[in-house]
């Protein structure tokens, strides 16, 4: 398998090593001799956020302390959200580690102050495992692909088990990702923001298919609103996982919200439709993944929250998945997708 660094930006790592080391001589009470070493970028992963691996290692209280880290700065020019929820998605890692029921790598320190590497940016513990990366697909190559049917279904398992754990967080200690004042969470908090994001990225040129795509979500609103948080960019590639296909990190909490528990579950099924093959009626191309109904009733059962008008949030999904197209297309300075293409997607002709 092919190593493919993905990240907005990339910058003079033996630069930002002497950077972060002076910066966390600060951090640590009596800290000496920090040293800041083995920074290098993930692979496969990584598109809205730059996110860099580095050991870091210092003298303390007569002893050698050493400390695997990731920091992960917050984007400034290749912004792929409208809405940047940077300290937010530190305060809800913080809370879902000390809650202990979903498992996030151990958040360390948060900076705020872009004076330091040019933006705010926080460093969490560096967590051992495996990532099914998208780039190249993990249903093509890679660990994922070499797995016995036994493991896959393992892996699965474990993973839709930690995506229903995250909505046993209690909603009271997570207000502060409420939404604005006429969208403070539920559905509306959730529409709101890519109603929000549809407006933003036809600033360059109109986008009717997705005027359309709103309109029919619209006529057919979901009576089923569960509460419940939402993580965001719910999929098997933002877990990873260790040598027994267990989850020991469940990442990527860039844009939560209190938008509701089933929008998770519907853009985890639609990722596994795209990349393994999970649709409606099939079985997945990898043996040993669970079927698109086989997760909605182990979602269901672990939750205990009815997974009722499903089908409109994986509509609603499709819009966003679309914006999102749209939007890293420009980025990248890509060929826009073809409104067919966006049509079909989107279910409007």
């Amino acid at each position: 398998m092919s190593n493919v660094i993905v990240a907005p930006e990339v910058r003079d790592l033996s630069r930002l090593a002497d950077q972060l080391g002076r910066w966390l001589a600060v951090q640590i009470p009596g800290a000496q001799d920090v040293r800041i070493e083995n920074l290098a970028y993930p692979f496969g992963a990584g598109q809205s956020h730059e996110t860099i691996l580095f050991d870091a290692a210092w003298r303390q209280d007569g002893r050698d302390v050493a400390q695997g880290c990731v920091v992960r700065i917050r984007p400034t020019r290749h912004t792929v959200y409208p809405d940047t929820l940077f300290e937010e998605q530190y305060r809800l890692m913080h809370l879902l580690h000390d809650e202990g029921r979903v498992r996030v790598a151990r958040p360390l320190w948060f900076e705020p102050d872009a004076e330091v590497l040019g933006a705010p940016f926080f460093v969490m513990e560096k967590v051992k495992g495996r990532v099914a990366v998208s780039v190249p697909p993990y249903a093509q190559s890679g660990w994922v692909a070499e797995a016995t049917p036994a493991q896959r279904a393992r892996m699965w398992e474990n993973g839709v088990r930690q995506l229903a754990a995250i909505q046993s967080t209690p909603l009271d200690k997570l207000q502060f990702l409420a939404g604005p004042a006429h969208a403070r969470d539920g559905l509306a908090q959730e529409w709101d923001k890519y109603v929000r994001f549809v407006a933003w990225v036809q600033e360059d040129r109109p986008w009717p298919v997705l005027e359309r795509a709103i309109e029919r979500l619209k006529s057919s609103w979901p009576a089923n609103q569960p509460a419940g948080v939402v993580w965001g960019d719910a999929r098997l590639g933002n877990m990873m996982f260790d040598e027994t296909f267990e989850v020991v990190a469940v990442m990527d909490w860039e844009q939560p919200s209190l938008g509701g528990a089933l929008h998770d579950l519907a853009w985890w099924l639609f990722i596994s439709g795209m990349m393994h093959g999970a649709l409606p009626g099939a079985r997945p191309t990898l043996e040993g993944m669970g079927t698109r109904e086989e997760t909605i009733a182990l979602w269901g059962e672990v939750t205990g929250i009815s997974t009722a008008d499903i089908e409109w949030y994986e509509d609603f999904t499709a819009l966003k998945i679309c914006c999102l197209s749209i939007r890293t297309a420009g980025l990248r300075g890509h060929p826009l997708p073809d409104e067919a293409w966006l049509a079909q997607r989107l279910k409007v002709g």
